[in-house]
């Protein structure tokens, strides 16, 4: 049996962006809400995607330093269907938001994958620690501390993803879904419609 993966793409920064890759029939877009993030955007922009694309297409909100109020207040001004959650928040910040939110955790060993695995919710979301940032650096690291997570938990897999080893990834880790940011761009906050399309078939051959 062909294994098959959703996929996200991360970091949209137009409405035409948003719309071609929703013709490309990915599941999720995301929208960045992070100030330290080249991919920024703000909650006009955002609206426009979710009206744009938010009746076929989940459309996450990356957040970062925020209270609980203010998530939701943003959840509610921008429309988005989720929230990522990518900074420091705790357990009881993530929990104040389910369903609709997952947190993101940056890996550098196994013991970060036992740490991601406390992390309340259905969903659980890795990528590559690399130190002064929080994601979206295009570094990969050990699947192998994951593969055990993958398999008890709804895991989103991120960090260096490309469409030459998002296969390799799907096939190793076997996770949720897989998102991928600077792995299908040709600038930051620029998307290869090319590249989506082939991450999108190596993910999901066939689908």
């Amino acid at each position: 049996m062909s294994l098959a993966a959703r996929v996200k793409i991360c970091g949209v920064t137009t409405v035409a962006q948003a719309v071609a890759c929703a013709d490309l029939r990915v599941d999720a877009l995301g929208v960045n809400f992070v100030a330290s993030s080249p991919r920024r955007v703000d909650e006009r922009l955002a609206r426009a995607v979710v009206e744009a694309v938010g009746r076929r297409t989940l459309v996450v909100g990356v957040v970062a330093g925020m209270t609980v109020e203010a998530m939701r207040a943003l959840v509610d001004r921008t429309g988005v269907g989720c929230l990522q959650l990518h900074g420091d928040e705790s357990a009881a910040e993530v929990a104040a938001l389910l369903p609709h939110a997952y947190k993101a955790m940056r890996i550098a060993g196994p013991e970060d994958a036992t740490d991601a695995e406390g992390m309340p919710g259905e969903y659980v979301m890795v990528d590559a620690q690399v130190q002064g940032s929080l994601g979206g650096t295009g570094h990969t690291f050990d699947w192998g501390w994951v593969v055990g997570l993958a398999s008890r938990r709804k895991l989103v897999l991120a960090g260096g993803l490309t469409p030459e080893n998002v296969r390799s990834a799907v096939e190793r880790v076997r996770p949720w879904c897989v998102d991928v940011a600077s792995g299908v761009e040709s600038a930051p906050g620029v998307k290869d419609l090319g590249r989506v399309r082939a991450f999108v078939e190596a993910a999901r051959p066939g689908g």
